[in-house]
């Protein structure tokens, strides 16, 4: 089985299983780094992850799991955890729920002379995003300039 569509199937399970949670899903990913696989599930919620969410999933994910890695030739680690505040933004989801908030752009080629720019996330849609700058100004940005995107800390 293909490592992507091992983490294909595992976001199908865990999105059946969350339907009616609070819990979100945001990623699932399948990597190897160094001697060691990892089967990594990144969860969140509005008021924060907790230790006690993360032991649900990964109870629920134990329970399930030997019907979905049997193609798996090899053994791996389970990590399921809270993404982490500056996590990359990967999905339409994602930017929609961080509507109005403010996060940090990396281009691939200079805009306007710049490579990264901080603003207000105003708009998402399938073309591309408007970002609030500093000074008011709003600039549209198509989603093929994006390198990085993710939620900027705030101090």
């Amino acid at each position: 089985m293909k490592r992507k569509d091992f983490e294909n199937q595992i976001n199908l399970l865990l999105q059946k299983y969350l339907v009616t949670d609070e819990i979100k899903l945001i990623d699932v990913e399948f990597v190897k780094e160094g001697p060691n696989h990892y089967l990594r599930v990144f969860i969140d919620k509005k008021e924060g992850v907790t230790i006690d969410d993360c032991e649900k999933i990964s109870k629920f994910l134990d329970d399930h799991l030997d019907d979905y890695d049997k193609d798996i030739d090899a053994s791996y680690y389970l990590e399921v955890s809270s993404p982490g505040l500056d996590r990359p933004m990967k999905t339409k989801e994602d930017y929609l729920r961080n509507i109005g908030d403010v996060i940090e752009i990396k281009f691939y080629q200079a805009i306007n002379g710049q490579k990264q720019l901080t603003g207000i996330l105003k708009e998402y849609c399938d073309e591309g995003l408007i970002l609030v700058l500093d000074d008011d100004s709003e600039l549209s940005i198509k989603h093929d300039q994006i390198a990085l995107a993710k939620l900027a800390i705030v101090i």
